[in-house]
């Protein structure tokens, strides 16, 4: 049996004056933390280690995005990053060019069978 997709979270990000996508898809990243809480794995006595956590982030030039970078500042599960083409670029009247990211957080288990809450 394929694994179970037990979490999606999704965020939103911006960097406003350097064009950095990395540090705009890591605020998007961040945003989507944030709304999240994972109290499933302390009621059922799991291990947040057998969770695959998958990340895609869209901004308008995925190739500009250091994804090891944002998979080494997840904290839990092992974590795939990937950047698509997304997200936004909102050229500013005073010259410069704000990058918007979106993020999408997905956590994914093994199989579960016979999960009992703890008393």
């Amino acid at each position: 049996m394929a694994e179970q997709r037990m979490i999606i979270e999704m965020g939103m990000g911006n960097d406003q004056y350097g064009m950095d996508y990395t540090k705009a898809a890591a605020r998007a990243i961040d945003d989507a933390i944030r709304h999240s809480a994972l109290p499933i794995f302390a009621s059922l006595d799991l291990s947040t280690d057998a969770m695959r956590v998958q990340v895609t982030v869209g901004v308008q030039d995925p190739d500009k995005v250091d994804v090891a970078i944002l998979a080494a500042k997840l904290p839990r599960g092992h974590a795939e990053v990937r950047a698509v083409k997304g997200g936004l670029n909102v050229e500013n009247p005073a010259g410069n060019t704000i990058v918007i990211a979106s993020a999408a957080i997905e956590a994914f288990l093994p199989p579960q069978s016979g999960w009992k809450l703890k008393g």
